[in-house]
C-alpha cells in the first residue's frame, strides 16, 4: 500500500495529531497534580468507607468507555446542575468541545496515576517521614521534599501511562466531546472515521502514528536494568 502523503493528506494528517497532543498534555497535568495529592492522602490512612471511595476512583479502568462517555454526558449535561452552571458562567454548555476532550482523557487516564503512586507512597519507610515530622518539617514539606523525591519512579511511571492512556481514548471522547474536524477529532476518532470512509492510507498513517508514541511511553516505563 502506497503510504506517501499528498500536500492535502498532509494538511489533514496533522491537526488530530496536535490536538491529541494537546489534550493529552493538559488531561496528563491534571491527572499528575490530583493523583498525587489523592493518593499520598489515602494511601496509609484507614476510615470507614475508604474500600467504597478507592472502586469509584478506579472504576473507569473497568467501565467500557461508551458507559464513561455517557455517565459524562449525565453529569455535564445541559440538564444538570453542573451542566447549567458551566453554561452560564461561559455562555455555551461543555459537551462537543474541546474541554470535554480533556474532561474524558482525564477521567480515563487517572486511575493509572493514582494506582502507581498509591505504590510508590506505600513503599517508602514511613520512619523517614516521622524523623522529618520530629525535626519540625510540615506534611507539604515532607511530601515535596521526602516522599515525591522517594516515589519518583512510580510517580514517572504513571505521568507516562496515563498520557498515553488518554492519548489512545476513543470511546468516551467521541460520546462526549464528539469528533468535529479541527475542533474535537482526536487521532483515535479520526482513525475510525477514515476507516469508516474508505481512506485506508490516512488509516494506516495514524495508526503507525499512535502506535510509535505508544511504543515509546511505554519503552519509557521500563525499569532500567542494573
Amino acid at each position: 500500500m502506497d503510504l506517501l502523503l499528498t500536500k492535502e493528506d498532509w494538511s489533514n494528517f496533522w491537526p488530530p495529531i496536535s490536538l491529541s497532543l494537546q489534550v493529552s498534555l493538559i488531561a496528563t497535568v491534571c491527572v499528575i497534580v490530583s493523583g498525587i495529592i489523592l493518593s499520598a492522602l489515602l494511601a496509609r490512612k484507614k476510615f470507614k468507607g475508604k474500600v467504597l471511595l478507592e472502586t469509584c476512583l478506579l472504576l473507569p479502568i473497568v467501565l467500557p468507555p461508551t458507559v464513561t462517555g455517557f455517565l459524562l454526558l449525565v453529569v455535564f449535561g445541559r440538564n444538570s446542575i453542573i451542566g447549567k452552571g458551566i453554561e452560564w458562567l461561559f455562555h455555551q454548555p461543555i459537551i462537543f468541545t474541546w474541554w470535554a476532550a480533556v474532561i474524558a482523557a482525564f477521567i480515563v487516564s487517572f486511575p493509572l496515576m493514582y494506582q502507581s503512586a498509591k505504590a510508590g507512597f506505600i513503599q517508602i519507610d514511613r520512619s523517614i517521614e516521622e524523623a522529618a515530622r520530629v525535626d519540625g518539617a510540615n506534611e507539604w514539606k515532607i511530601l515535596t521534599s521526602i516522599s515525591i523525591p522517594l516515589a519518583s519512579h512510580s510517580l514517572i511511571s504513571g505521568s507516562i501511562l496515563s498520557f498515553a492512556r488518554g492519548l489512545g481514548e476513543f470511546g468516551a471522547t467521541l460520546m462526549f466531546a464528539g469528533n468535529i474536524p479541527g475542533k474535537t477529532q482526536t487521532l483515535p476518532t479520526a482513525i475510525y472515521v477514515a476507516i469508516e470512509t474508505g481512506n485506508m492510507r490516512m488509516a494506516w498513517i495514524w495508526v503507525i502514528t499512535i502506535t510509535i508514541i505508544s511504543f515509546i511511553m511505554l519503552a519509557l516505563c521500563q525499569p532500567k536494568q542494573q
